[in-house]
């Protein structure tokens, strides 16, 4: 369901409880997403398990199937792209909606920038209003075109029938998926195209085209590849997505006589900041099983419940932990002390300004929590219930879900119909696990 069924979801959740037993949350969003574009590039057939159904890496899904690709699934997670090459993409019918997901559309303007056709991206009122001036700059420098509506959002019309050139790029901030975009153009760029980022960033798209065979080079915080190449098809397993497991991690370490299990989570070094930063704060997590599939880290991770205590989060893990602040601030709102996050001004260009609407909700729910230009300041204490909203954002309605575990009244969140973008059946999952949930 998104925004516009117009069906307005609200969370339920009484307080207290624990959370025990063990649970396989869904794919990884970033790996679902990726595995088709590079999959319908491939030549022969990709062979997905594990892929996120939700309504973000079915938007790309479905893009890729309006531009010609033939696509069977999801069907459990499983899916089968039949690869069309590097130049076999037709060009679609109409504009490609891209609903919630600004993953889809960053990325994408990199690859679309190299083919042969005209396109438009256009995506639902949230996504809008998302900066894409980080991703059309670079990529004007390697000659493509591409007209926004002003400041530079969508949608994005996408010129086709450009010779783009390869270029050195230092990113002026972190960010995986402009790093992404322009490697995806580079595939089609003359020459050679390199991107150097101030901190490390997720690294899946690395990995995953070096799974399909082209070759890339990386060196210190550089990686170059040269255009021109193929991709050949290959099978991908896709890890659960430890931005969907952070909720649960967070839930079982605050509420007292949890013992959690969380089964065949991607613990890629470039995505476990959550992981460190609780530890930090005195978390009891214990990472076991740990393998490899399809180059990607994965491994079994367990958490029982613990006394928190406030921290300085360190910047460098800021980057290795961008999706899970929510998560870790009600962490923070349930930790003994004060905790203090700078270096994060990438949180209020989210799907909301996510230290804005967080802070809100926790001085709703009684907890003081002053947001900064780049951060925010959380002291711990009660946590009372009360009505909090979401602004549509998923990753806010999950995290308020889990901090009832420690309120002494009933957490009402609304605006809760996006958690499908990134988390179906996180409700069923949530309450066969202990906590107390329920829609309305």
């Amino acid at each position: 369901m998104s925004a516009h069924t117009g069906k307005d979801i609200t969370f339920v959740v009484q307080p207290g409880g624990h959370i025990q037993g063990s649970a396989r949350v869904p794919g990884d969003k970033s790996i679902s997403h990726r595995s088709i574009m590079l999959g319908a590039l491939a030549e022969g057939d990709t062979h997905i398990s594990g892929f996120l159904e939700g309504e973000d890496s079915l938007a790309t899904l479905k893009a890729f199937q309006a531009m010609g690709v033939h696509i069977e699934g999801p069907d459990n997670g499983c899916v089968t792209v039949h690869g069309v090459g590097m130049k076999g993409l037709q060009k679609p019918q109409q504009d490609l909606y891209l609903g919630n997901s600004g993953t889809s559309m960053r990325l994408m303007c990199g690859l679309l920038s190299g083919q042969l056709f005209d396109t438009v991206l256009t995506g639902d009122q949230s996504l809008s209003g998302r900066p894409m001036g980080r991703v059309i700059d670079p990529l004007s420098q390697m000659h493509a075109e591409i007209n926004a509506a002003e400041n530079k959002t969508a949608p994005l019309c996408i010129t086709g029938n450009r010779i783009l050139q390869g270029i050195d790029y230092l990113l002026p901030v972190a960010s995986a998926q402009v790093k992404s975009c322009l490697l995806l153009a580079g595939l089609y760029a003359e020459g050679m195209t390199c991107v150097t980022e101030p901190a490390p960033t997720r690294d899946h798209t690395e990995r995953m085209l070096q799974g399909f065979g082209y070759a890339l080079k990386r060196e210190g915080s550089t990686v170059c590849l040269q255009g021109g190449g193929t991709l050949q098809a290959c099978s991908i397993d896709v890890p659960a997505d430890i931005s969907s497991a952070a909720f649960f991690i967070v839930a079982a370490s605050i509420a007292e006589g949890s013992d959690l299990t969380l089964e065949h989570v991607g613990v890629n070094p470039t995505r476990t900041g959550v992981i460190d930063i609780l530890k930090l704060m005195g978390a009891d997590i214990e990472i076991f099983n740990q393998c490899e599939v399809g180059g990607e880290p994965v491994a079994d991770i367990r958490v029982r419940s613990s006394s928190l205590h406030g921290i300085n989060i360190p910047e460098e893990l800021v980057p290795l932990a961008i999706d899970e602040f929510p998560a870790l601030f009600i962490a923070a709102a349930c930790a003994q002390g004060q905790t203090v996050l700078t270096g994060a001004r990438e949180l209020r260009v989210k799907e909301s300004d996510r230290i804005q609407v967080m802070a809100d909700g926790l001085h709703i729910l009684g907890i003081n929590a002053q947001p900064t230009a780049d951060g925010i300041v959380i002291d711990g204490g009660q946590l009372h219930g009360g009505t909090v909203l979401s602004h549509g954002d998923h990753r806010i309605s999950m995290s308020f879900a889990i901090a009832a575990l420690r309120c002494n009244e009933a957490v009402i969140i609304k605006d809760c119909a996006n958690v499908n973008t990134s988390f179906p059946g996180f409700v069923a999952l949530a309450h066969g696990l202990g906590l107390s949930i329920e829609l309305e």
